[in-house]
């Protein structure tokens, strides 16, 4: 099974912590999807035969695309593609963009899945991020898709905000499992560079939580929804039972997916490539039936470090018998480096399973790479 990743890199505006790639100028919105299409037509052959088991609109904005706009992409991967008829199609959605006629439509071209970006209940929240939606358009947009018929739904929610205390973390956690939102992703507010946020903080005009608040609201995430039912399958994501991204499963188990657009990255299990990080340049090479983007082949330790770091963010950890059969000279040092970490309580080892201790999960990057192969 793969996957295919749509990369829509159009906003209203633009968030104080954002990295990815985005323009608010929709100048060459329709020059750039005809692109994606073209994109999609000319690299069919990179998942033949495959059956694709999710489709995932990301960006960006995606809910700024028109319902014609998106079923026209849906078309182009139908008619290219060997699409699995239990496909997960997902939008990524603004809480402003899903109103009840914009709910219909979604419905009715094939999205069966929704990851609304709601990050706080709260006003002041939602304005120092610089979020373009209210508190009453977050509300409203869950009530439209549940009374619409799409019912698998996630929500976004940020934490380690300057202005988020505990109480309003765990205001806006009751909101969504009141709900019954089947899927939570949490996110820790980090600061990348390059961004308004970063900005701010060099000026001083922002000053970062402490590293202790952001491991309090993490751990108070976890075991209030881990009450209410949810299952910490992934360090930043919460899942009723059967509700898991298939999306984003399928990256943390390293299975082939097709990433098109502008900055989206595609991977093989044995190679990754990326699409150029620019909306003009992007559109002139497909303009051309030239294919924007670089590639790596990954070497057997890049592979290495990849299934640790991507194992050990998970509840299924890293399977020590695959590991060890697929990467006999790695595993060899690997064994004695993982020896005083477990010593530390850090990481667990279960049978033939690696995981890290729920004490550190909050370190899982870290944790991982001191085990990674140079």
């Amino acid at each position: 099974m793969s996957g295919i990743y749509i990369h829509i890199p159009f906003c209203k505006q633009a968030c104080i912590y954002c990295d990815f790639h985005f323009s608010t100028t929709l100048k060459n919105k329709a020059a750039l999807l005809t692109c994606i299409n073209k994109e999609l037509e000319l690299r069919k052959e990179e998942l033949t035969h495959e059956p694709i088991q999710s489709i995932y609109f990301g960006g960006g904005t995606p809910s700024i695309c028109t319902k014609a706009e998106l079923a026209v992409l849906l078309e182009t991967i139908n008619k290219n593609y060997a699409v699995d008829p239990s496909c997960e199609i997902t939008l990524e959605a603004n809480p402003d963009d899903l109103t009840k006629v914009k709910i219909d439509e979604l419905k009715s071209i094939g999205i069966n899945r929704l990851s609304i970006g709601v990050q706080s209940f709260f006003e002041e929240d939602l304005v120092w991020m610089h979020r373009a939606h209210s508190v009453k358009d977050a509300t409203a947009c869950i009530d439209h898709a549940l009374q619409g018929g799409i019912s698998n739904i996630s929500v976004d929610l940020i934490f380690a905000t300057p202005l988020l205390t505990d109480d309003k973390l765990e205001k806006n956690i009751k909101i969504l499992t009141q709900l019954a939102i089947p899927h939570l992703s949490c996110y820790n507010l980090t600061i990348e560079e390059k961004t308004s946020l970063h900005h701010l903080v060099k000026l001083k005009k922002v000053v970062p939580v402490l590293d202790e608040v952001a491991v309090r609201q993490f751990y108070f995430i976890r075991n209030h929804l881990q009450q209410q039912g949810y299952e910490h399958y992934e360090i930043s994501n919460y899942a009723k039972p059967g509700s898991y991204s298939k999306h984003n499963t399928s990256y943390w188990q390293r299975k082939k997916y097709l990433g098109v657009g502008p900055s989206a990255h595609s991977y093989t299990g044995y190679s990754r490539s990326w699409n150029i990080r620019n909306n003009e340049t992007y559109i002139r090479s497909l303009t051309q039936n030239k294919l924007p983007s670089e590639m790596e082949t990954l070497t057997m330790n890049n592979r290495f470090n990849e299934v640790l770091l991507t194992g050990l963010r998970t509840q299924w950890g890293v399977n020590l018998t695959e590991l060890k059969q697929e990467f006999q000279t790695q595993y060899t040092s690997f064994q004695n480096q993982i020896i005083p970490l477990v010593n530390e309580a850090k990481l667990i080892v279960t049978e033939d399973k690696l995981t890290i201790s729920p004490s550190f999960l909050i370190m899982a990057d870290r944790i991982a790479s001191e085990l990674f192969i140079i």
